[in-house]
């Protein structure tokens, strides 16, 4: 069985990747990366899901201190960027740095990631920026477009079903903005 890191954007999210790579024979490690989450009571909202989801699927889950001002600082000079532009794609990077890193510390050979099942995000960018992470610390990405065959609508009815709270934006305070 070869392990895998599946970096979780939020719970909603995981409930369709999670059960689909366990059942392929996969050992999977989860891990949520929290610190672009505004505010707070948000982050919290969001990290109590992914609890139910890991328990729900007897998996480890790695959760990291919630870190916003070191987010911040790595998106900064991009805060009047679009949604899905230029500030986006550092927070993915940011992100599946964070993902490569815990992946290479407990000894993964794989990371994948949840984002790809939402119809908001870019799957050919998350997927290059990636590979190109998991290059760099000798890992494999494993490439998946987790939305496709309905997996954003199954997600949906997933979740409901498990009773988790989905939130309505990304979760960084500039995906809260009116004009994003």
């Amino acid at each position: 069985m070869k392990n895998i890191l599946l970096h979780i954007c939020c719970a909603p999210d995981a409930c369709i990747p999670v059960p689909d790579l366990i059942a392929e024979g996969w050992n999977v490690y989860g891990f949520f990366y929290g610190s672009n989450i505004h505010p707070h009571d948000e982050y919290i909202r969001r990290l109590e899901a992914v609890k139910v989801v890991a328990e729900h699927n007897a998996i480890t889950c790695e959760l990291p201190d919630y870190r916003p001002g070191e987010w911040l600082e790595g998106v900064k000079g991009l805060e009047s960027e679009p949604e899905g532009g230029l500030r986006c794609a550092e927070c993915f990077r940011i992100q599946l740095e964070a993902a490569a890193c815990e992946a290479v510390r407990l000894g993964c050979e794989y990371a994948c990631t949840t984002l790809t099942i939402s119809p908001h995000k870019n799957v050919s960018l998350i997927n290059a920026i990636g590979e190109e992470i998991c290059a760099r610390h000798g890992l494999k990405w494993l490439a998946r477009v987790w939305r496709k065959n309905n997996g954003f609508l199954r997600s949906v009815r997933m979740s409901k079903e498990m009773g988790l709270y989905r939130q309505n934006y990304c979760g960084c305070v500039f995906s809260l903005r009116k004009d994003a």
